[in-house]
């Protein structure tokens, strides 16, 4: 089965658990890492996932992962917040983001500079408008490698 497959399934899967509880899913990732795989689900809240949270969404996952038993690979089920520095991967993570700080970081330099740091403004069609110390800038997602909210430690 295909990374993207298990992860589709895992989600759809988990967002009843969320639902239920009044959570968020940020993220479902199926990865190899070294000679294990490992199903991570991301999950939030207003005022933060707790890991009580996270063990309520694992235990009820794991009954349902046994169930459907479509993953042949051994796996490690890891079930935990999206953490200070999520990155920014679907329209929903771009669209309650608008307002707060991100890093962007581009494949390609423009203006001899690949990373920024500001304000997101706006985001619709596939674009972003970023608020900077020195103006606006108007950026492709297809050109942007990483987005993140920005932390100040």
């Amino acid at each position: 089965m295909k990374r993207v497959e298990v992860e589709q399934r895992c989600e759809a899967l988990v967002q009843p658990i969320l639902d239920e509880n009044h959570f968020e899913l940020w993220d479902v990732e199926y990865v190899k890492e070294g000679a294990n795989y490992y199903l991570r689900v991301y999950a939030d809240k207003e005022g933060g996932i707790t890991i009580d949270d996270c063990v309520t969404i694992s235990r009820a996952l794991e009954a349902k992962l046994d169930e459907d038993d479509f993953i042949q690979e051994a796996y490690i089920l890891e079930v935990s917040s999206p953490g200070l520095g999520r990155p920014l991967k679907r329209e929903r993570d771009f669209l309650r983001s608008i307002g707060a700080e991100v890093d962007v970081k581009l494949y390609q330099a423009l203006n001899g500079q690949k990373e920024f740091t500001g304000i997101l403004k706006e985001y619709k069609d596939e674009q972003i408008l970023l608020e900077l110390e020195d103006g606006e800038l108007e950026l492709k997602r297809s050109d942007i490698a990483l987005i993140r909210l920005a932390f100040d430690f």
